[in-house]
C-alpha cells in the first residue's frame, strides 16, 4: 500500500533523544526505574505540579493502577465519558466494575458536569474526566460533585500535557491523573504514560502497584531491610530506554507546544470564513483553559459528508481519520458497561468530526492540507 503523502502522524526527534538513549545504555541498567525514569518522573511533576508523577508503560497501565488505587470492586460504578479510547473504560472494568456512560458538551467535547451529577448513585465510587484534544474539562464543577458525594476524581489526561485550566497544569487538577506518551501524542516515547498523583495518601501504595504489589521502592530508600509482595500490582514500568527519550521530549516540550499551537491556529485562521458560512464548525476552547495545540479537528453537516470529505483528502495523499466509536454503542459496551441519560450529543459528534495531520514536522505542508480543504468546500 502506498504511504500517503501527507500522514496523520509523524513522529519526530527534536532535541537529544538518541545521545539520552546511548547514555542510558552506558549507564549498564536497561530495566525500569534507573537513571532516566527517575529524571522524567522529577520533571512531570515539576512541569504538573503534581505531588508524585510516576513513568509507566502506557497511559492504559497508568488508568489502570487508578482503578486498583480506588480500590474498585464488583458491584461499584464510575462515571466517564463515551466519547473516549476504550482503556478509560477498560480500567474500571478489569476491576470487575461497572463504567457508567455519560454524555459530552457540545461545545467542548468534554464531559457534561450536569450529566454527571445525575449519574450518580450509591454505587458511584469515582469520575474519570476526558480532557479532549488537550483542553481540560470544567475541573471545579466535577470536583464539586466529587466532593459532595465521597467520589475519587480521575483526569484521564492522555492528550493534555502542557495544557491549563484556571492557570492550573492537566495533571494536578484531580486525586490523579493519566498521560499518554503514545507516538501520536505531543510528548512522545513510542508507547509510554504516566500517572501524577495528588493525594499523599496514595502515593507510597501508587508505588507498590506499579512494582508489581512490592515495596521495593521503600526497600532503596532503606526504608524497609527487604522487599516482598504486601499489594495487589503488575508490571507497569516502562524500560529506560523508553525512558531516555522521552526525557529528550520532556526537555523540548515548550518548543512542541509552541509549533503545535502554531499549526493549531493556522488551521483556525484559514477555516474561520468556511465556519463564518455555516459549511463547517471549529473547535471552541472552553472557558479559561489553555489548550497544547494536541489536537485540530472539523465538524462535518453529517456522515455521509464527512466520509466523503475523508474520502477525498485520501485521495490527494492526505489522511485524515474520524476519532472515537462511542464506547456505549460498542459490544464490549454493551456487555460491561451502562448508560445514564441522553448520549445524542456523543452519538451526533462521533458521525461527524474529522480529524487534520498535526504533527512537530508537519512544517510547510499544513498549506497543503488547507488548499485540499479548501478544494473539497468548492466542489460541495
Amino acid at each position: 500500500m502506498a504511504q500517503p503523502k501527507i500522514p496523520f502522524n509523524r513522529p519526530s526527534l527534536v532535541g537529544r533523544e538518541l545521545a539520552y538513549v546511548e547514555d542510558a545504555i552506558a549507564r549498564g541498567q536497561l530495566s525500569g526505574d534507573g537513571h532516566y525514569t527517575k529524571v522524567c518522573n522529577a520533571e512531570i511533576a515539576r512541569t504538573t505540579g503534581a505531588k508524585a508523577a510516576l513513568l509507566t508503560h502506557s497511559c492504559t497501565a497508568a488508568l489502570e493502577m487508578s482503578a486498583i488505587l480506588c480500590d474498585l470492586t464488583v458491584g461499584d460504578e464510575v462515571i466517564l465519558p463515551s466519547f473516549t479510547f476504550v482503556s478509560t473504560a477498560n480500567a474500571v472494568a478489569l476491576r470487575g466494575a461497572t463504567p457508567v456512560f455519560v454524555d459530552i458538551d457540545p461545545d467542548t467535547l468534554n464531559i457534561d458536569p450536569a450529566a454527571v451529577a445525575a449519574a450518580v448513585t450509591p454505587h458511584t465510587r469515582a469520575i474519570i474526566a476526558v480532557h479532549y484534544a488537550g483542553f481540560p474539562a470544567d475541573m471545579d464543577a466535577l470536583a464539586a460533585i466529587a466532593k459532595n458525594h465521597d467520589l475519587v476524581l480521575i483526569e484521564d489526561a492522555a492528550q493534555a500535557y502542557g495544557s491549563t485550566y484556571k492557570g492550573r497544569p492537566a495533571g494536578s487538577l484531580g486525586d490523579m491523573a493519566a498521560f499518554s506518551f503514545h507516538e501520536t501524542k505531543n510528548i512522545i516515547s513510542g508507547e509510554g504514560g504516566a500517572l501524577t498523583v495528588n493525594r499523599a495518601d496514595l502515593v507510597e501504595r501508587a508505588e507498590i502497584i506499579r512494582e508489581k504489589g512490592t515495596n521495593r521502592a521503600r526497600f532503596f530508600r532503606g526504608q524497609v531491610d527487604k522487599y516482598t509482595w504486601v499489594d495487589l500490582g503488575s508490571s507497569f514500568l516502562p524500560g529506560e530506554l523508553i525512558a531516555a527519550f522521552l526525557f529528550g521530549q520532556l526537555a523540548e516540550e515548550g518548543e512542541i507546544r509552541k509549533r503545535r499551537l502554531a499549526q493549531y491556529n493556522r488551521y483556525q485562521d484559514a477555516f474561520a470564513s468556511l465556519a463564518a458560512e455555516g459549511r463547517v464548525q471549529l473547535p471552541k476552547v472552553p472557558p479559561e483553559t489553555t489548550g497544547n495545540g494536541h489536537m485540530f479537528y472539523l465538524l462535518m453537516p453529517d456522515i455521509d459528508r464527512r466520509d466523503a470529505f475523508i474520502a477525498f483528502l485520501k485521495s490527494r495523499g492526505i489522511t485524515a481519520p474520524f476519532h472515537y466509536v462511542p464506547l456505549h454503542s460498542a459490544p464490549a459496551g454493551l456487555k460491561f458497561g451502562r448508560t445514564a441519560g441522553s448520549m445524542s450529543v456523543t452519538d451526533d459528534i462521533s458521525a461527524r468530526l474529522v480529524r487534520l495531520p498535526m504533527f512537530f514536522s508537519l512544517d510547510q505542508d499544513i498549506e497543503e492540507v488547507i488548499a485540499v480543504v479548501r478544494d473539497w468546500f468548492r466542489q460541495v
